[in-house]
């Protein structure tokens, strides 16, 4: 029998779900559950979502390609890097190489894992994949479905710490992304 750590709580009995809400990209569900230190049961409120994807594209000359979107959540136009959702059936590295061609229409060069996050953990049960996409090229049009508008924008690899410092990058699963390509040690040289 093992001892349970202090510092870690019990995980809580999930005693059913329901969808309450189905809005396309996403639905709300009802969540009960049976608090473990008191035997209540308690409901909680859920967005089910499947996984996304962010990939940080990198030209051979140094370039970030980004893209600038009117997000509807925060009203306004926001400087990101290519993502969206995992489709089903396709892996995340799939999702991050089709993403990339769609919003910019550069390919080229694969991707690279460099990490995954938990968006919200508090709301959400899905995650967010990294990939890096060294090498890319313009090969085509931007491929934008349905309400879908990006323009894209490139910025000097070098200025994109500064970007996040003075707030021009807002988008908190970019910022994360960027961090992960910092921790894989791609930044040693330009912001030392």
């Amino acid at each position: 029998m093992t001892t349970p750590d202090p510092h870690q709580p019990p995980d809580w009995a999930h005693l059913d779900e329901q969808r309450l809400v189905d809005c396309r990209v996403f639905d709300v569900r009802e969540a009960r559950a049976r608090d473990p230190r008191t035997g209540d049961t308690h409901s909680f409120y859920r967005i089910g979502a499947g996984d996304w994807v962010n990939v940080i594209p990198v030209t051979a000359g140094g370039e970030v390609v980004f893209v600038r979107q009117y997000r509807h959540g925060s009203r306004e136009v926001t400087l990101e890097i290519p993502g969206g959702m995992v489709d089903p059936g396709e892996s995340p590295a799939e999702a991050a190489a089709r993403e990339l061609r769609e919003e910019t229409g550069y390919a080229g060069g694969g991707v690279e894992f460099l990490g995954v996050v938990n968006p919200n953990p508090a709301l959400f049960g899905n995650r967010c994949h990294t990939y890096l996409a060294p090498g890319v090229a313009r090969v085509g049009a931007v491929a934008n479905e349905g309400a879908e508008d990006t323009r894209v924008v490139t910025h000097p690899l070098a200025e994109v710490p500064e970007l996040l410092r003075r707030g021009a990058i807002t988008h908190a699963l970019v910022v994360a992304a960027f961090q992960w390509h910092a921790l894989a040690g791609h930044w040693r040289e330009l912001d030392g």
